[in-house]
C-alpha cells in the first residue's frame, strides 16, 4: 500500500481542496554493496577530514559553498534553517496555462494527488473535471520537507497529476552547447531523404503500450545473481564488434524503411512473445528481443550469450 509523502491542500482563489500526495514512480534498479574481494568483508566510507585524516562525526559537519575565488563560506545548520520557507501544507494555484506550453525538459518527478478525505472528493472532482474542460493546467508553488517546488497539475485518467518543475535557471539553453552550432547555420535536407525519414518512422510506429518495454538488463543481471548463487561458474565472452556507421544517409534510411518492413509483415504472423513460432524472424530482431525469448525458453546460460548465440539458441530450442 502506497504511502503519502505530503499532506495539505490545494489553493486556488478562496478554495481549498485537502489532497495527499503519493509517488507515480518507483525505481527497481539493482543495487550493491561493496566488499574487499580478499576478506569478503563490507567496504564502509568513513567521513574524514582532508588532510589530517581525522574522522569527524556527523553531527560536528557543517556545509561550505565555494566561491567564484576558491573560498569556501561555511554555513551552520542553524544559519541555513534561518533561511528556510518555512512548514506550509498548501499547494498554491498561481496561474493556469495550456499544457502544450509546457516542453517535458520541464518536469522533475511525478506524484499522484489523492483526495485527502470523502469530504474532499467533490471538489477535487470538480476541479479535474473544469481543468480537463478548459484543456488548462496548474502552475502552483508547494513545500515539501523544507524545499520549495514549482509544479504542474494536470487532469489525468480521472485523477490530478502533480509534476514537479525546474526553475527557470535550472533548465540550460542548448545555444550554450557548443556542438550545436552547426545546426544554427541551417543544414540542407533533401526532399527525398526527408521522405525516406517520415517513411520510416510511420514503419516504426505503434500504439503506446508500456508492457511491451522491459528492462532486460535488470532481468539479466538478477539473472546472473542468481546462476551465481547456485554456483554456476559464468564465463564472459569478448563485447561484439560495433557496427560500422553508414556514410550514405539515404542508404542507410531505405535499407532501414525495408528492414522495418520486413519486421512488420514476420511479426504479424508470429504468435507473440510467448508463442512456439520463433521462425527466421530471429536475425531481424534485437538482442535484447532476443534475450526476452530466451528467457521466456529459460535457456541455461543465457545473459553470456552473444546475439548470434541467443539466436542460434532459439532456434535449437523451437
Amino acid at each position: 500500500m502506497p504511502r503519502a509523502v505530503w499532506t495539505g491542500s490545494i489553493s486556488f482563489g478562496l478554495v481549498n481542496v485537502p489532497v495527499k500526495l503519493f509517488s507515480a514512480t518507483e525505481s527497481h534498479q539493482v543495487h550493491f554493496r561493496q566488499f574487499d574481494p580478499e576478506s569478503g568483508e563490507h567496504v564502509r566510507y568513513q567521513r574524514v577530514t582532508e588532510k589530517s585524516g581525522e574522522e569527524v562525526d556527523y553531527d560536528d559537519i557543517v556545509k561550505g559553498y565555494e566561491l567564484d575565488d576558491g573560498r569556501y563560506v561555511l554555513v551552520t545548520p542553524e544559519e541555513l534553517a534561518s533561511v528556510e520557507p518555512g512548514r506550509s501544507r498548501s499547494i498554491e494555484i498561481e496561474d493556469f496555462i495550456d499544457l502544450d506550453a509546457v516542453d517535458p525538459i520541464w518536469f522533475d518527478r511525478s506524484y499522484h494527488l489523492a483526495p485527502a478525505d470523502e469530504t474532499a472528493a467533490k471538489p477535487y472532482t470538480l476541479l479535474q473535471q473544469a481543468m480537463e474542460d478548459a484543456g488548462r493546467v496548474a502552475i502552483a508553488r508547494f513545500v515539501m520537507r523544507t524545499k520549495q517546488y514549482l509544479g504542474a497539475i494536470r487532469p489525468s485518467d480521472g485523477h490530478l497529476v502533480l509534476e514537479t518543475m525546474y526553475f527557470a535557471d535550472e533548465v540550460r539553453d542548448p545555444a550554450d552547447i557548443d556542438e550545436m552550432e552547426p545546426l544554427q547555420a541551417g543544414i540542407d535536407v533533401t526532399d527525398r531523404e526527408r521522405d525516406a525519414a517520415v517513411r520510416l518512422i510511420d514503419s516504426l510506429t505503434s500504439d503506446w503500450d508500456p508492457t511491451r518495454y522491459q528492462d532486460t538488463y535488470r532481468e539479466r543481471v538478477l539473472d546472473l545473481i542468481e546462476r551465481k548463487a547456485e554456483g554456476e561458474d559464468i564465463v564472459t565472452d569478448r563485447p561484439e564488434e560495433p557496427v560500422a556507421s553508414v556514410s550514405d544517409l539515404m542508404s542507410a534510411l531505405e535499407a532501414s524503411v525495408e528492414e522495418a518492413r520486413q519486421r512488420s509483415g514476420s511479426s504479424s504472423g508470429r504468435s507473440g512473445p510467448t508463442g512456439d513460432d520463433t521462425g527466421d524472424d530471429l536475425d531481424s530482431m534485437s538482442k535484447d528481443e532476443l534475450y526476452a525469448q530466451a528467457q521466456e525458453r529459460d535457456i541455461a546460460g543465457r545473459s553470456s550469450m552473444s546475439k548470434d548465440e541467443l539466436a542460434a539458441a532459439l532456434r535449437t530450442a523451437s
